[in-house]
């Protein structure tokens, strides 16, 4: 291979970006404080509500709730359930001095208006009372909330246990949101990697830029879609972990240029030329895949994929301009503020190949076959438990133990029964006044169907053409028991039109409308990934494979969350000590955040590989060397990644504690089993043909970018 000379400025919109980042630093970093702090500033004025409707369109149980919103005035507002034990019964004289106090100490409260007399159980020892709001639970201030379970620890006594439910109490269980632990975990593993603290504080940086100027702009959005109120842990989290991987890649290639001595511009242009590509890449495929999201047909998801993709962007925009701007202003200082005992370790993290992945990387390519096999087996292991997966709504009783909103769970079932904590709300449409003596002879057959605990006399609005009543179920929201009673509610001959609403009735709808999308979600965020892949890479079988190994990972997720989902061992590690069901969107949601996030080790090899390939002209050897020098930036972004996931397990919502472990587990899986095991060994077997495209999809899929120039063409030193 003949020498040629580095070109002064490397072709594409790429290279003028660097040099726009490099030669503008100061104005470039400027731009972003400014529009971080006219974000902050501005952005809370036009903030809306946050708000979570899981309630499918036009599926029976969202005709249930508005048909009792519309025709009903006070049977659909919401409470806050006080539930309590006494040893010497609810009704002794001093337990209801005690509760008479405490209830009448409450509605005064901002939020509550009153306090419905309590209702007692059988045995006498436990009792319930309602108190009213005035308005929707997610709008209660969250320090009502708050008073009520700091007066619960006051009236609390060895003879006397009070439990609080409702959305005021679930909004004021929350503690520290997990995007806190988040960056203090992925700053540990950036001080490991780096050994630096000016190296480390980079990424962090643009980071929180990123989670600064995202958040409020989410808010605003709420004002304008359904944002559930999770969503800013869940978009802040990503962006966070993502932010911090492209300013690593980055980062990464920018030390390495100064180590080979290239200017601080010629550092600059090649990172973001090169890495900078990649980010663009692995950032365009994640927001594809969040953007799938809208295939699913389901409001609250759209508001997901909306505030998630817009965390992406944000950072994506930074790792490509804020960072290489402060990479210009930093140069060799860059390095600077080094840690004693990581120095030797920050020098070697540096974009060289290493020993170690050099030899694995020989290893998997001399039997590629046999590690295929293996690969794939770990993989089929670790899914093994999604056959076990149930989904359903979580619920209080999945809530830690000693939680106000668990002891209110708990006490209830005990009390009144475990159906108690989740009726079914029937709503009939009567179309003639007369019609309601066949409603009652209705009723009276449901109280004999399976599963039954109870059935409430039918209810009449004012003008007579509707009735309600409550259906309580034998068994708890999330036994199979309480879904197969719906299906026979539903199914008995009512006078005119009748829905079924409550929990498990919008569980059971939101399954089957997911059920029905999810062929479209899956067959659209696999073929815009394709197609970007392709226009990436121009190589179809690299992006077949991408796809086929990113859904061994998600299948992966998926038996990690099915067994953390059943208790037990793994269940208690996260605070869940029964089985809890997968909430339904959980797996669409997983699938999509997924299946984007594995796109970025999967283009971060690749694009070191493609380059190396250019290079060289030899697919082992480019294999062979991608392998060698990206190993230590995949394996500390897949830390940071993990790390920053595992910050959900902090959450008090049992199944962002579950999507933590499962994304966790994927992006593990996907940085060692797939990356550095099946990509490899796969590439190995295709050879030659891992470049092969047809002419017709060459002509037809854009390119995305020049391919980046080679940077050294030196002959490299042999390793030992």
């Amino acid at each position: 291979m003949t020498d040629r000379p580095e070109p002064s400025a490397p072709p594409g919109r790429l290279a003028r970006l660097a040099r726009l980042a490099y030669r503008r630093r100061r104005l470039m970093v400027a731009s972003w404080v400014a529009a971080l702090v006219a974000v902050i500033a501005l952005a809370p004025m036009l903030a809306g509500d946050f708000s979570q409707d899981y309630a499918v369109p036009g599926s029976d149980s969202r005709e249930a709730r508005e048909l009792i919103a519309e025709r009903f005035d006070d049977v659909s507002s919401e409470s806050v359930d006080v539930v309590w034990e006494a040893d010497a019964g609810a009704r002794s004289p001093g337990v209801r001095e005690e509760m008479n106090g405490f209830l009448a100490e409450a509605t005064q409260l901002e939020g509550i208006t009153r306090a419905s007399p309590p209702e007692i159980s059988e045995d006498g020892a436990i009792a319930v009372s309602r108190l009213q709001l005035d308005r929707p639970g997610s709008e209660v201030p969250v320090e009502t909330g708050e008073r009520l379970i700091e007066m619960a620890d006051e009236h609390r006594s060895g003879s006397l246990e009070i439990g609080l439910g409702g959305p005021p109490i679930m909004n004021a269980e929350g503690g520290p949101g997990p995007e806190t632990t988040g960056l203090i975990a992925a700053l540990v593993v950036l001080l490991v990697v780096f050994g630096s603290l000016v190296a480390a504080g980079l990424p962090i940086v643009v980071a929180l830029f990123g989670l600064g100027i995202s958040t409020p702009i989410i808010g605003v959005l709420a004002g304008l879609v359904v944002v559930p109120e999770w969503v800013t842990a869940v978009s802040g989290l990503i962006g966070i972990g993502v932010g911090i991987d492209y300013a690593l890649l980055v980062l990464t290639r920018f030390r390495a240029a100064l180590a080979a001595g290239a200017s601080k511009e010629e550092a600059v242009g090649e990172a973001v030329t090169t890495a900078g590509r990649s980010v663009l890449i692995a950032g365009g495929t994640v927001i594809i895949s969040l953007l799938g999201l809208f295939a699913v047909g389901l409001e609250y998801m759209n508001g997901v994929a909306l505030s998630a993709s817009l965390a992406v962007l944000v950072v994506m925009m930074a790792s490509v301009t804020l960072l290489p701007a402060l990479l210009g202003m930093a140069g060799e200082r860059v390095n600077r503020l080094r840690l004693p005992l990581l120095g030797r370790r920050a020098e070697r993290a540096a974009g060289v190949r290493g020993p170690l992945a050099l030899r694995w990387s020989r290893i998997v390519q001399r039997r590629p076959w046999a590690a295929i096999g293996a690969g794939v087996a770990v993989l089929l292991l670790l899914a093994a438990p999604t056959l076990g997966l149930t989904l359903g709504f979580p619920d209080a009783g999945n809530n830690r133990a000693g939680e106000p909103t668990r002891i209110a769970y708990d006490l209830t079932a005990k009390g009144f029964g475990e159906g108690a904590n989740g009726p079914l709300a029937v709503v009939a449409e009567l179309p003639y006044p007369a019609a309601a003596g066949d409603l009652e002879d209705t009723v009276r057959e449901i109280r004999t169907l399976p599963n039954v605990a109870s059935v409430s006399e039918p209810r009449l609005n004012q003008s007579g053409d509707t009735a309600v009543f409550t259906v309580t179920p034998t068994g708890s929201p999330q036994d199979d028991s309480t879904e197969r009673l719906v299906h026979d509610v539903r199914e008995e001959a009512f006078p005119g039109e009748t829905h079924v609403g409550g929990t498990a009735a919008l569980a059971i709808d939101q399954s089957e409308h997911i059920a029905g999308r999810l062929p479209l979600f899956v067959a659209g965020v696999v073929g815009l990934s394709f197609l970007l892949l392709v226009a990436a890479f121009r190589a179809p079988l690299i992006a077949v494979k991408a796809g086929v190994m990113n859904l061994l990972s998600v299948g992966a997720a998926f038996g990690m969350i099915a067994l953390f989902a059943q208790g037990g061992f793994f269940g208690e590690l996260i605070g869940i000590d029964r089985e809890v069901p997968i909430a339904p969107f959980i797996p669409v949601m997983m699938f999509a955040i997924l299946f984007g996030l594995s796109m970025d080790y999967e283009v971060f090899l690749l694009s070191r590989v493609r380059e190396e390939y250019l290079k060289l002209g030899d697919t082992s050897k480019a294999v062979t060397e991608g392998l060698a020098r990206t190993a230590r930036v995949i394996t500390a972004a897949a830390a940071i990644m993990v790390v920053v996931f595992l910050a959900f397990v902090v959450s008090p919502e049992p199944f962002l504690r579950l999507l933590g472990v499962g994304m966790a587990t994927a992006i593990l899986v996907d940085a060692t089993v797939v990356r550095m095991v099946l990509v490899p060994a796969i590439m190995e077997v295709l050879g030659r043909a891992n470049w092969w495209i047809p002419s017709w999809l060459d002509r037809l899929v854009p390119r995305l970018d020049h391919e980046p120039a080679p940077v050294d063409a030196q002959p490299q030193p042999a390793y030992h």
